[in-house]
């Protein structure tokens, strides 16, 4: 049984702190039989549904306009947290997804690394993809738009 000086909320305010100075959602620690295991915040991502606020001003212009409009109001799949983005493995591995792919919740489409931490992103989303909104290497903030999805 632990006794109430395992527990020491010092190491613990430590961890949130770097938590913060980092950017990370989730932290987690073990050393012999202590583990430490932080997470903040939904994993879940927020999409705004087309349609729920004013609608955009347009004008009419060319018959290429109408392909690109759409898009601007699809949702997208949003970088988790910040570092930098990869859409693959490694360098030699093909990507994860290209445009026109359809993906499904679960589908992985990219690393974001963070303090050599590669984690894995879902799509979080049925659909196809779109759009690339980022190119590889580049880095990306917390819920910064990755990829532009057609839900299906």
């Amino acid at each position: 049984m632990a006794d109430k000086q395992d527990f020491d909320l010092d190491k613990l305010k430590e961890l949130i702190a770097l938590m913060d100075q980092h950017g990370l959602t989730e932290i987690s620690l073990s050393r012999g039989d202590e583990q430490w295991k932080l997470k903040r915040g939904s994993q879940e991502v927020m999409q705004l549904v087309p349609g729920t606020g004013p609608a955009p001003v347009t004008s009419p212009v060319s018959d290429d306009t109408p392909e690109q409009a759409p898009e601007s109001t699809l949702p997208t799949i949003n970088s988790p947290t910040v570092g930098t983005f990869y859409c693959s493995p490694s360098p030699d591995d093909p990507s994860f997804i290209k445009i026109g792919d359809t993906v499904s919740h679960d589908t992985i489409v990219c690393i974001v690394e963070a303090m050599k931490v590669f984690n894995q992103i879902p799509a979080e989303l049925s659909g196809t993809i779109v759009e690339a909104l980022v190119e590889n290497g580049d880095p990306v903030e917390f819920g910064q738009p990755l990829f532009r999805i057609q839900p299906s």
